[in-house]
C-alpha cells in the first residue's frame, strides 16, 4: 500500500484527490491548516487507511513512517482569499513549499506541486505553452499569489537539479466541481450561486475574457497520471477548451434554469483577458486530455454538489 501525503487535502482540488488516491489504494495522510479548507470536506474520507493532521507548513512538520508520494497542493488559491492573506500565500509559497519538499527529500518520495496557469499572468502568448514564461506584474494585487507560485517552481527545480529530489510541476487552469466554495469568489461558483437564487449574475468587464474551464475529475486524473509519470519539467493540466465569461454565465442560466440577468461590473486590476493552455507536453507524456464538456460538468456539478451547498448553506 503506497503511503501519500497530501498538502491541502481539506481543500476543494485536495478532498478530491485524498478520496481518488483512497479508492486507488493508498494510505493518505491529509496535512491542512483549515484556513480554506474544511472538515466538511473530508468526513466522508474517515477511514483507518485516512490520517488527517492540523498543520500549518509554515513552519516545519515532519512524518514519522515511510512516504511514497507527495502532493503539495496547499495554497489560498482564489483571488478572494490570496487578497485577503497575502503575506500567509507567499509564505506557503515558499516556507512550506521549502518544508515540504524537505520532507519528500528526507523520505525519496515523489513530489508533485500544483502549481497555477497565473504564472503565465496575463498572456501576450496564446494558447500558452509551458515554454512560455509569462507576463506577471509582481506588484499588482495578483502578484502575491503569482509569484508565490513561480517561486515556489524554483525552489522546485532546485531541489531537483541540486538535491536530487524526484520532482513534478503541474500547472492547474480553472478547475471546478462539487466542493468548491460558495464564496470562493471564481466565476463558476459565483455564477452558480447567484443564478440558483435568481439573483443578478454579475460579469466583471464586458464578459469578453475568456477562460478554459476544467472538470474536477479530469484534474485529479492528470495530477496521478503526471505523479506516477518520470516527467519533471512543468505540464499544463486544463481543457483547452476556450469560453467566454459571458457564454459560461448563460450555459449557467440554461443549466440552473434561473430568471437570473446578466449585469457587468469594472474589471479587477490584471485580470487576464485571455487563458487557454497548451496540452500538447500532457497529451504526448502522459496520455491525457480532458473528457468532461463544460456544459456536461456544470451538469455534474449541479446534481452532485446539490443546491444548498452551492448556495452555501
Amino acid at each position: 500500500m503506497p503511503t501519500t501525503v497530501v498538502t491541502g487535502g481539506a481543500g476543494f482540488l485536495g478532498s478530491h484527490l485524498c478520496e481518488t488516491l483512497l479508492a486507488r489504494g493508498h494510505r493518505v495522510i491529509c496535512v491542512d491548516n483549515l484556513e480554506t479548507g474544511s472538515l466538511r470536506n473530508i468526513d466522508h474520507l474517515r477511514q483507518p487507511e485516512f490520517e488527517f493532521r492540523q498543520i500549518d507548513i509554515i513552519e516545519p512538520y515532519f512524518v514519522d513512517e515511510p512516504i511514497d508520494f507527495v502532493y503539495h497542493l496547499a495554497s489560498p488559491a482564489s483571488p478572494i482569499d490570496y487578497l485577503r492573506l497575502p503575506l500567509q500565500t507567499l509564505k506557503v509559497g515558499s516556507h512550506g513549499t521549502h518544508h515540504t519538499l524537505g520532507l519528500a527529500k528526507k523520505h525519496r518520495a515523489r513530489f508533485l506541486i500544483a502549481s497555477t496557469s497565473e504564472v503565465y499572468g496575463d498572456p501576450q502568448v496564446h494558447p500558452q505553452p509551458e515554454t512560455y514564461w509569462g507576463h506577471v506584474n509582481s506588484v499588482g494585487p495578483r502578484g502575491v499569489y503569482d509569484e508565490a507560485k513561480r517561486y515556489a517552481e524554483a525552489l522546485t527545480m532546485a531541489y531537483h537539479n541540486q538535491q536530487g529530489v524526484d520532482t513534478a510541476i503541474m500547472r492547474i487552469f480553472n478547475t471546478y466541481g462539487p466542493r468548491m466554495r460558495a464564496q470562493d469568489g471564481r466565476a463558476i461558483p459565483t455564477f452558480m450561486r447567484q443564478a440558483l437564487q435568481d439573483k443578478p449574475i454579475t460579469v466583471f468587464g464586458d464578459g469578453s475574457q475568456t477562460r478554459s474551464f476544467c472538470y474536477v475529475d479530469d484534474l485529479i486524473a492528470g495530477m496521478i497520471l503526471l505523479a506516477e509519470s518520470g516527467v519533471h519539467e512543468p505540464v499544463n493540466i486544463g481543457n483547452p477548451n476556450e469560453f467566454t465569461l459571458l457564454e459560461l454565465a448563460e450555459q449557467v442560466v440554461e443549466v440552473t434554469g434561473s430568471k437570473s440577468e446578466i449585469v457587468f461590473e469594472a474589471l479587477p486590476t490584471d485580470d487576464p483577458k485571455i487563458r487557454r493552455p497548451d496540452i500538447t507536453r500532457a497529451k504526448q507524456h502522459l496520455g491525457w486530455e480532458p473528457k468532461v464538456e463544460l456544459h456536461d460538468g456544470l451538469v455534474k456539478t449541479l446534481e452532485i454538489a446539490g443546491v444548498e451547498q452551492l448556495i452555501g448553506h
